[in-house]
């Protein structure tokens, strides 16, 4: 999945915003699993960046709704 940016995630809603932070924090779970059994890291920075962007995402939500 690729890092959704702000702008980008402005245009979606509700509904695809959530399907994106579904679709992130499986990502993320998979990646945390591979790092515990001892897999080599594909990209360090990954899971960092995958965070940012689900934070980002649910900020989008918030901002909506109120």
């Amino acid at each position: 999945m690729a890092i959704l940016k702000s702008r980008d995630a402005r245009k979606l809603d509700g509904a695809e915003l959530d399907k994106k932070v579904r679709e992130l924090r499986l990502e993320v779970a998979k990646e945390r699993a591979n790092i515990a059994i001892g897999a080599p890291v594909s990209s360090p920075g990954k899971v960092r960046e995958m965070k940012r962007t689900i934070a980002r995402i649910l900020t989008i939500k918030k901002e909506k709704s109120s």
